[in-house]
């Protein structure tokens, strides 16, 4: 897999390029009509859904935190709230999830965040050698290791996902 500089000038890719972790930069034309960002993403892509990961910011308490999960499955929010050493934990409302990662609903990048939150990945996705994230735009993933992406965000994996 090629290592691409900067070019889509994302924080996510600045990040990348910076710590000199190898990637692809992977774009496609956003629907603005889709409704499940991630699965579209999978659609025009032609990846297997399982290999692309959804972002999502949850409250665990007193904190934000983000959870990675794959984008044909959903988050266990009892799992997350756990792994973040929590007894409870809910979505992040919208507004303050933009407002701490720099990003919009959709767009939101596991990486390059304007304020880092603890991040849990699902377990599932070190059964791949390369998963897809978001850019940080719509229309724009990332495909990279997960133990890169481990490593380029401090992060840990758990159990996260429910069917």
């Amino acid at each position: 897999m090629a290592r691409r500089e900067a070019s889509a000038g994302t924080p996510a890719t600045v990040l990348l390029g910076k710590l000199g972790i190898e990637h692809r930069i992977l774009s496609y034309v956003h629907d603005p009509a889709a409704e499940h960002y991630g699965t579209e993403a999978a659609e025009k892509l032609a990846v297997d859904p399982a290999r692309v990961f959804k972002t999502l910011m949850v409250d665990v308490g007193q904190k934000l935190a983000v959870a990675v999960v794959p984008v044909n499955r959903t988050l266990n929010l009892k799992a997350m709230g756990a792994a973040c050493g929590s007894k409870r934990a809910s979505m992040a409302d919208r507004a303050a999830a933009e407002r701490r990662t720099g990003y919009v609903v959709g767009g939101i990048s596991p990486l390059g965040q304007k304020q880092r939150s603890p991040l849990v990945l699902d377990e599932s996705a070190l059964t791949f050698e390369t998963i897809l994230v978001s850019g940080g735009r719509r229309g724009l993933e990332i495909e990279l290791s997960p133990l890169d992406l481990l490593r380029a965000t401090d992060g840990t994996t758990a159990a996260l996902a429910a069917a």
